[in-house]
């Protein structure tokens, strides 16, 4: 929701601030007064096009800024937080100045943002309805959009999608297999050999590093054998073949402790004691661990062999490595590969099966998307039309379209469009090609007044969203109409305020007209006025006006004065618009 709207130097405007109310909001002032530059300042901060020639005279450069709320607007905040912005106390603080000369700044609460950025916030925060802003709803993909909103079809669309995917995934793997080439074949002709040479050598994780600690034992085994032997012959020589004296460390220690135990009636020895026993122990262990080294090394071994597997696993880990490990997985993950790059008969018919099976799938949930879209359109079209009845606009006639197509797209397989008659004869045309601006406008508030009266039935309240599938609350929209009562009079004048203010008892609405019928309507009222400053220079001002000043204004857009009958009519006026 738009909370507030301020402008520097924008044409006639020195400087404005607008706080729009959360329900209808009029804008209102003498023709030629400026309002239009209202509404070219939220096309500034939306993303539009920005004229140099727009800067107020002798201005440096205009400015504008909106604030919108957007609490319940989780696609906004989405979109501010990709930008880097983060949302502040539910706010965002959307600006824009252009200066006389050079080029526009847009600014994202405090961080500078492209163009696109503030393009792509105003389609989730407000929604323009000026006779320049409306060719939007003449495209296709807008049409298609706004009726799916309408018919709250979110489920049966997230269905479509999803067959969509699926089927472009299993059509894409198939035109993979299908369009191998050259450098596919050589691709797996290189796979193959890759395995078929790591299956014959056939590794197991982890025996790299034990053969190469085997291959050192036997290339130092003399060293070792040597050193193993002095080392039993100095502790428990024992241990040895060829011992001729069995005396050694251990038995040393064993002696120790006897000759200390021997000692009887003092007990000075006893931590000595303690501590040669476990030093016996440790002996024991150390004998035990050097005995066992000398059965291994007496068992047989190939070091040729050794050598040999050794260096076929060096030669694998320096291909697909580092380590060995690194190549097991490797061939794991080349299988794999060489599976996809299979482009056997057999393996192009179970993906064309599926390809199939996912095409079908794709049709069936594109035919029940159709039945709902084509059924909320004869809705839509009824709705419309009744609503265009009470707008002055009796004989025009208003169709939403839909026909199903050859091809399937990642939308359904729909083509959508909106056909407008303005009068008898006239022959349908599609909308924007033949309707005037007021016309234009009048037509989208009676489509918006649909759609909002649709999601209401559903209870999503004043949300707005194509899908919508999880029921929540969504973001209040901002309409902005202009030029809506332009033809309009008398008693379709009143209809027409009558229907703005039921719009927005689930939007905000801001509207500019010269019809003080409609303005009556609005919960809050803004003048735009010319002035002369100081120095005699004609300026324009924007003022909310409230009470007896609001008599006033609606007098003399009654009247064009204020007299006493005028501002009888006005009081009366104001009082009877009332929902």
């Amino acid at each position: 929701m738009l909370e507030e709207l301020e402008i520097r130097n924008l044409g006639p405007i020195r400087h404005a601030l607008v706080t729009p109310a959360a329900g209808m909001t009029a804008i209102t002032g003498e023709t030629g007064a400026g309002k239009s530059m209202l509404l070219n300042a939220l096309r500034l901060v939306s993303g539009g096009a920005a004229r140099s020639e727009a800067v107020s005279a002798g201005a440096d450069a205009t400015w504008a800024q909106a604030v919108f709320t957007v609490l319940d607007n989780p696609a906004a905040r989405a979109i501010a937080q990709d930008a880097g912005c983060d949302v502040q106390d539910g706010e965002l603080f959307i600006s824009r100045s252009v200066p006389a000369s050079g080029r526009s700044r847009c600014v994202l609460s405090g961080h500078g943002v492209p163009r696109s950025v503030l393009s792509a916030l105003a389609g989730e925060l407000i929604t323009i309805h000026g006779q320049a802003d409306q060719l939007r709803i003449a495209s296709a993909a807008r049409q298609r959009e706004f009726l799916d909103a309408y018919a709250g079809d979110g489920e049966q669309l997230a269905a479509y999608e999803q067959a969509w995917d699926a089927y472009r995934t299993a059509q894409d793997r198939l035109d993979a297999v299908g369009n191998q080439q050259a450098q596919a074949r050589a691709r797996a002709d290189y796979l193959r050999e890759s395995i078929a040479r790591i299956d014959g050598v056939a590794p197991v994780d982890g025996e790299y590093d034990q053969l190469r600690q085997q291959r050192d034992r036997l290339e130092h085994a003399a060293d070792i054998a040597r050193g193993i032997g002095v080392a039993l012959s100095a502790l428990d020589p024992s241990q040895l073949v060829d011992a001729t004296d069995a005396s050694g460390a251990q038995e040393a220690l064993r002696q120790a402790v006897d000759a200390l135990r021997a000692v009887r009636g003092v007990d000075v020895f006893d931590d000595i004691i303690s501590r040669l026993e476990s030093t016996a122990a440790e002996v024991d262990d150390i004998v035990f661990q050097l005995s066992s080294m000398v059965d291994d090394d007496g068992e047989e071994a190939d070091l040729d062999a050794i050598n040999s597997r050794i260096h076929d696993l060096e030669d694998l880990m320096s291909r697909w490595g580092p380590s060995l490990a690194d190549v097991i997985e490797w061939r794991r993950t080349a299988g794999l590969e060489l599976e996809d790059l299979d482009d056997s008969p057999e393996r192009i018919k179970r993906l064309e099966a599926d390809r199939d099976e996912a095409l079908q799938a794709t049709h069936d949930a594109a035919d029940a998307l159709h039945d709902v879209r084509q059924e909320q359109a004869r809705h839509l079209t009824e709705q419309v039309n009744g609503e265009l009845s009470s707008l002055a606009m009796p004989d025009a006639r208003f169709e939403a379209e839909v026909k199903a197509c050859e091809e399937l797209a990642a939308h359904g397989g729909d083509a959508v469009e909106f056909l407008f008659t303005p009068f008898p004869g006239a022959g349908r045309l599609p909308l924007g090609k033949s309707a005037s601006g007021g016309e234009l406008s009048r037509l989208m508030l009676s489509m918006e007044l649909a759609a909002a009266d649709a999601r209401a039935e559903r209870g999503q309240g004043a949300g707005k969203g194509t899908k919508g599938t999880n029921g929540t609350e969504q973001a209040l929209p901002t309409f902005v109409f202009d030029e809506v009562d332009a033809g309009v009079g008398g008693k379709s004048a009143a209809e027409l305020g009558k229907r703005l203010a039921r719009l927005a008892q689930g939007a905000q609405v801001i509207v500019v007209t010269h019809l003080a019928q409609v303005a009556s309507w609005a919960s809050a009222q803004y003048v735009v006025a010319k002035s002369k400053d100081a120095d005699g220079q004609v300026t324009t001002g924007v003022a909310k006006v409230t009470g007896d000043d609001r008599v006033r204004e609606i007098a003399r857009m009654l009247s064009g004065s204020e007299s006493a009958a005028s501002l009888k009519h006005a009081k009366e006026l104001l009082k009877s618009s009332e929902l």
